[in-house]
């Protein structure tokens, strides 16, 4: 008599079935970015073309060596127009931009070209900044050694 209390009180749980269904993500709308910026990285092996949003976030890049340029043909202006096309070609094709703001870096032969590029593209510029930094005064000398 025991064993079969024993077993009535001893109650199993099992957890009831429920269907898992897995999330699945829909597919976004299209982000759609009037005003931008334009960041060029213009070095002598090399430019560099980064489009982003007005907070930083980027949504496209290009870069003379992406376009198939290679060694010592990639520091050129024709490399740095061929990037800054790509790149604002697919923003302004994607996300719909159509102003930036350009902030410059750096001392490459690409420079100016790449800006060119931008407005041939159709897209408007409303600013030109040059981020490239200064040095100034440099670092503090080693003083005198004493005896």
């Amino acid at each position: 008599m025991a064993e079969e209390e024993i077993k009535d009180t001893l109650v199993t749980t099992e957890a009831p079935e429920t269907e898992v269904k897995a999330k699945t993500k829909g597919k976004k709308g299209k982000r759609t970015v009037g005003a931008g910026q334009v960041h060029i990285q213009a070095t002598f092996n090399n430019t560099i073309v980064t489009v982003t949003d007005k907070n930083g976030g980027a949504l496209t890049a290009s870069s003379a060596g992406a376009n198939g340029f290679r060694g010592s043909k990639k520091g050129t202006a024709y490399a740095a127009q061929i990037a800054a096309e790509k790149a604002l070609d697919v923003a302004k094709r994607d996300y719909g931009l159509n102003s930036v703001d350009v902030f410059v870096n750096g001392i490459g032969l690409g420079r100016d070209s790449a800006i060119r590029a931008i407005s041939s593209v159709g897209i408007r510029i409303d600013s030109i900044t040059d981020v490239t930094p200064i040095a100034h005064g440099g670092v503090r000398p080693k003083g005198e050694r004493k005896p």
